[in-house]
């Protein structure tokens, strides 16, 4: 089991900046990939970035060049840099975890609107 805990969320402005972070209850460090999701209202949840153990990072199309996801091993935490923010980037923005035997955790969720 792990526990997952977002924050840094809130409202920004169309071409501001935000940065997520997702601290987890027990070491990452044998966790296989942990990434970020998001749901904007009346739609799917969608990947937003993912990153390995090893640091291999993939990214939506829609957020590639926009975001950065980075993750530290030694402080149990990933984090996801946002940046270039557009108002179609408003959702609730999701942490989750998959270990190596297949065991998928999620965050609570943190709302993130981009509005002038």
């Amino acid at each position: 089991q792990v526990q997952l805990v977002e924050s840094g969320g809130g409202l920004v402005q169309p071409g501001g900046s935000l940065r997520l972070s997702c601290a987890a209850s027990r070491s990452i460090f044998s966790i296989n990939a942990m990434g970020w999701s998001r749901q904007a209202p009346g739609k799917q949840r969608e990947l937003v970035a993912v990153i390995s153990r090893g640091g291999s990072a993939d990214y939506a199309a829609s957020v590639k060049g926009r975001f950065t996801v980075s993750r530290d091993n030694a402080k149990d935490t990933v984090d996801l840099q946002m940046n270039s923010l557009e108002p179609e980037d408003t959702a609730v923005y999701y942490c989750n975890a998959v270990t190596y035997a297949g065991h998928s955790f999620w965050g609570q969720g943190i709302q993130v609107t981009v509005s002038s």
